[in-house]
This record gives structure tokens, sequence and C-alpha cells, in this order.
């Protein structure tokens, strides 16, 4: 029986029996880095039933309805509006709790993961390719900036999600060729999804001049440059109202610090890597077939994508920096995607180095880098998970409160925003007269309520109750309260009630005062 005869027993033609092998693997190599990643973000996710205030003010604005969240980023946080209308959804899906808190920045990191290991792939020649991207994708989620974002309630690795999806679609048409013509429903995709990113936080915009850079760095066609600069004037337009409007809520960064010397020594040893990993990564150039295109365009390298993705983020968050302090490195989560290229990359050519002696040792080199790294990492991966990783645990001290509260108690915080406790523990604070609200964060459309500014109605307010309970930072990471009305409580403590019982717990502690018989 002749070979076209055999093959079509087997229902393939011999060509297509290696690309769809090849298909799978490509697969492969995505599903490993997310699976990786999902276990990595599901193991101890809860953090021993643990929130902190960042997290508090997700849970807080989740529980209210949605015309309650219109009403506040009115006022306030508008630059989040859309994750905490998402996490709203999800709270009355699955209900609140800490699975239903953070399991989002968990899938969001897995799949900037499998995005990571696909560009890694693609970029990377030969057959170690498919080392390189399961060695990039599953180093992400053992980053440090990574580690910690991995399980928080917060917006920041859904955006890390969308700049790996977004660099993915501009690889891919890259890859196509010098013209751009084809995958206009790809450029449409690429300036949604840096739309989406920049509604989640704007800053997320600075993965655009990143990709610039890469369009420069591999010398891209006219076309191509003028279909990107397209879709992403698009997406600026697009979040043009938000970024304006949430400017005038600039208050809310007022307490970021400028920016010093010292911010800078992380970002400096990513450069470090970044930069071994860019020797380690070779141009490529390739050919683009035409009759009438006699041209050679360099093929875009990892280097290529992932140093830019890496480096230039940073230095535009800087540059801001000195009009206005915003110097977060969580802000630019979505750079650590290109540390992450990067150490794929230098996994790729340990790969074939270790080919030329043996491929036994090559098959060998990104599973012993990987599993050495996360034993190596492993103090930061238990600390990472435990409460006191974070500066405070708003449901710690709601339980104490709950076993020292009695009936007929007030209760009052220091500073204001320590009201988040009773926020997202309602229940634990039941009975308990809050004598210096007069606006409910809901009501107010603020994240911590109106507190009343007469001190005469406060000081009576408190004295007509024999025992309150203020709740407050621990001494350890308290700072002193500018508000007056602070000033006054701490005041009328101090003179009229005597302190009879006092727990200080993860960051949060919570005193119980009693009035003074000559007080009553």
């Amino acid at each position: 029986m002749s070979s076209p005869a055999r093959a079509s027993r087997a229902g393939s033609t011999p060509a297509e029996v290696p690309q769809e092998g090849h298909r799978y693997a490509a697969r492969l190599v995505v599903l490993v880095p997310f699976l990786w990643t999902l276990g990595l973000g599901s193991w101890g996710l809860s953090r021993q039933d643990s929130v902190w205030r960042d997290e508090a003010a997700t849970w807080q604005v989740a529980l209210r309805s949605t015309g309650e969240i219109w009403h506040m980023l009115g006022n306030v946080d508008a630059v989040h509006g859309l994750y905490y209308l998402l996490m709203h959804g999800l709270f009355e899906v699955f209900g609140a709790g800490t699975t239903t808190l953070r399991l989002p920045s968990v899938l969001a990191v897995a799949v900037a993961a499998g995005c990571v290991a696909a560009i890694a792939r693609r970029l990377t020649p030969g057959w170690a390719g498919a080392w390189a991207g399961i060695g990039a994708g599953t180093a992400l989620g053992l980053l440090p900036a990574v580690q910690f974002q991995l399980q928080e309630g917060r917006p920041y690795a859904l955006v890390a999600a969308g700049a790996g999806l977004s660099t993915l679609l501009l690889v891919g048409r890259l890859e196509a060729g010098p013209d751009g013509r084809r995958g206009r429903a790809r450029w449409w995709a690429y300036g949604v999804t840096v739309l989406v990113c920049a509604l989640l936080n704007w800053l997320s915009l600075l993965v655009l001049p990143a990709h610039a850079a890469t369009l420069w760095w591999v010398r891209a066609g006219r076309p191509v440059v003028l279909r990107w600069a397209t879709a992403a004037a698009g997406a600026v337009l697009g979040a043009l109202p938000l970024v304006l409007f949430s400017r005038t809520q600039s208050g809310q960064v007022s307490w970021i610090p400028p920016l010093t010397w010292s911010m800078l020594i992380g970002p400096a040893i990513l450069l470090a890597i970044g930069a071994v990993g860019a020797l380690l990564d070779r141009p490529h150039d390739r050919p683009h077939a035409g009759p009438h295109d006699r041209r050679r365009d360099r093929r875009p390298s990892v280097a290529a994508v992932g140093l830019p993705l890496l480096v230039v983020p940073f230095v535009a968050l800087a540059g801001l920096s000195l009009v206005q302090p915003l110097f977060l490195d969580r802000y630019v989560l979505f750079s650590m995607l290109g540390a992450a290229l990067l150490i794929g990359a230098a996994l790729g050519a340990g790969v074939r180095a270790a080919a030329r002696r043996s491929p036994r040792a090559a098959a060998l080199v990104v599973p012993v880098a990987i599993t050495g790294a996360l034993l190596a990492m492993l103090p930061l991966e238990l600390g990472k998970r435990a409460p006191a990783s974070r500066v405070d645990d708003v449901l710690a001290v709601a339980d104490e409160v709950a076993r020292l509260k009695g009936s007929g108690d007030a209760v009052l915080y220091v500073p204001a925003a320590r009201r988040d406790t009773a926020l997202v523990s309602p229940r634990r604070f039941a009975g308990l007269a809050d004598i210096a609200l007069v606006r409910s964060p809901a009501a107010s459309g603020t994240l911590k309520g109106v507190e009343g500014e007469d001190p005469a109605r406060l000081r009576a307010a408190m004295l007509a109750h024999r025992r309150i309970l203020l709740v407050t930072d621990a001494a350890t990471v308290a700072k002193p309260s500018g508000a007056e009305r602070d000033r006054v409580k701490a005041a009328v403590l101090g003179e009229h009630f005597v302190p009879v019982a006092d727990r200080q717990v993860r960051g949060r502690r919570v005193t119980v005062y009693e009035q003074r018989s000559d007080a009553r």
C-alpha cells in the first residue's frame, strides 16, 4: 500500500500530523504555567481569614448597591469604578468572602502567565521555545511583587492579565508580516483590551509607550505602526474622560511619598535582570516574502518585547512622580511580565547550551531552575500568605470588638478610616452606637462616612455613654491624626474615661473605656 493510502486510512495527511502535534504542544506550553500559577495562588488563599485595609475598601464597596457605588464614584475612587462594579456582581452571585475577594486576582495572574508563556514560545526559535515559554510563565508567579498581588483583592492583577493579552496580540500582529493588513479584528481586540485595562486603572496606559518601544526596536513597517497608533489612540480617547475626572479626586493619593533614590533599588535590580536576559536573547531576522517587498524586517525577539515592558513603565511612572508623587510598584505590576519574559529567554539559552552536551540535561534545565527558585523563595512565599504580610487585619479586630462589647456601649474610630472594620463585619458591631457619625458611608458617597465637626456635640455624645470602645491602629503602625475631631475624642477619653480593657491584634487595636464615677 502506498504512503498516501496509508495516510488516508489514518484519517490525515502526513503534513497534518506534525501540524496537529505542534498545536497540542503550543497549548501545553500555555496550560502548564496557567495551572502552576492557579495552584500557587490557591495555596493559602484565605491568609488565615485575614483582610487588610486596602482589601477592606473593595469588600465594603462591593457590598453596596449599584446606585450607591455610582454615587460614591462621583466623590471618590472613580479610578477603580469598573473593578468595584465587577466585584459587586461577584459578591452578589457568590457571596462575600476571602475566596470571592481574591480568586479573580489568582485567575488573572494565571491568564497573564499563560500569555507570557505563549509570547516566549513564539519568539524563541526552535525547540527551545517550548522550554522558554514554560520557564517564563512559571517564573511570573514567583516574582515577589507578583506574589503579593497574586492573592490581593485589588485590580492590579487584572490589569496585568490585560497587559499580557494586549502584548500577545501585538506580537501576533508583528509576526503576521510588515504589511499589517491581516488581523484587523485583532487590532480592534488590542484597542479594546488596552481600554478595559485603563478603566480598571488608567496608569495601565503606560503599557503603550512600552509597546511603542518594541515597534521601534523591530523596525515595524509603516502600516503596522499606523494600525497600532489608531488602536492605541482609540483606547486613550476612550479612557480620557475617566483620567480627567479622576484627577479631580487626586487627594486620594496625597499620602504617597515623594520619589526617593531608595524607591528605585527594586527597579534597578529588575533592570539588571532584564539586561542579562536581553544579552542572552539573540536577535533574529526573517524575510517577509513578497514580489514587491525586498526589505528584511527584524523579527521580534523576547528582548525586544520584554525589556521595554519591564523598563519603560517604571521610567514613565518615575517621570510622572516628579510632577505628583505616584510611584508605587503595584501601579505598574504589569511590567513584571517583561521580567518573566527575560527570565524565560535566559532559561531558553540555558536549554540550548545544555543540549550541546546532552539532550537529557537540556530537558532538566527549566524544571530544576523553577524548583530551585520555589524552594529558595519558600520563606517569602510563606510570609506573603501570613496575616503579618499586611499592615493590619480588619477581621481580627472585629472579633475582639464582638467579645468586648456590651449592651448600650458606643464606638469611636481614630482615624475615621478605621470604620472599615465595621463596614466589612457589620454583625460584630451590632448594638454599638457610632456616636461620631452623622452620615453613613453609603449615604454620603464616601469610603469612611462623614463625622460631625462640632466639638460640643461630640463631647456631649461621649459623656452620654458609660462605656466606649475605641478602634484604632496598633501602636506599632499608628500615626498621629491631624483631624480636630480626633483630638477632641482623645481629650474627652483622657479626661473623663479610664481604659478597662485593651487588645492589639494584627495591626489594629480596640480599647474599652469606662466613664469615671465623678464624671457621671
